[in-house]
């Protein structure tokens, strides 16, 4: 219970954060923002609660590094928060001008969450830097996530198989969750829901 209330009032501080960064109109840069979009993206929280259910290899001291957010959990959880960043930028950028976009985004004034990595990314890297180049150095950032998350899953580690393959799982599902279409509809998921349920009535 002692880790599953940190893991919960962790993720309600990075909430705090956020909303002081929206409050405030301040953008953080990239690096500030994902070290606490990381966390605010839930995922530690369904992860600990994950470790717990599955019931394998529960000993102090995999709890103590459950707690402490290890690489197999934070791996997890940058690549859905970046994945979550670009499904919304591309939303945005079919709803804005590329220059209106940028201005309602680095302003702070954007609906929703109140920050994204575009605008840290813009705001670090040279002026006229496009959106399109901020986002093809966020899907760098996931490949190598992506890479340090396999890194951790294959070299000797102290959880259970259960576990370290539900991490896999759950980083593998993000790019269906938010690899939205420009009608904000998500084709992909809809085609593999249509073919688990579809299919597997008629079969």
């Amino acid at each position: 219970m002692e880790s599953l209330r940190k893991a919960w009032a962790c993720l309600c501080n990075a909430f705090l954060v956020e909303a002081k960064w929206f409050a405030d109109g301040h953008v953080p840069k990239a690096d500030e923002y994902l070290k606490n979009g990381v966390i605010s993206s839930g995922v530690h929280v369904v992860l600990v609660h994950m470790f717990f259910l599955l019931g394998h290899g529960i000993t102090k001291r995999n709890v103590d590094i459950v707690d402490d957010f290890p690489e197999i959990i934070s791996s997890v959880a940058k690549i859905l928060r970046l994945w979550d960043d670009l499904g919304s930028a591309k939303v945005n950028l079919k709803k804005h001008k590329e220059n209106d976009l940028y201005i309602n985004t680095f302003t702070g004034r954007e609906p929703g969450r109140a920050r994204r990595i575009i605008p840290g990314v813009l705001h670090e890297r040279k002026p006229g830097t496009s959106i399109e180049n901020a986002r093809c150095h966020v899907m760098h950032t996931i490949s190598e996530t992506w890479k340090s998350l396999n890194n951790e899953c294959l070299a000797p580690n102290p959880f259970s198989t259960c576990f370290t393959k539900a991490c896999l799982n759950v980083a593998r599902m993000v790019p269906l969750m938010y690899s939205y279409d420009d009608n904000r509809c998500l084709p992909s998921l809809e085609e593999h829901m249509k073919s688990l349920v579809y299919e597997s009535v008629s079969s």
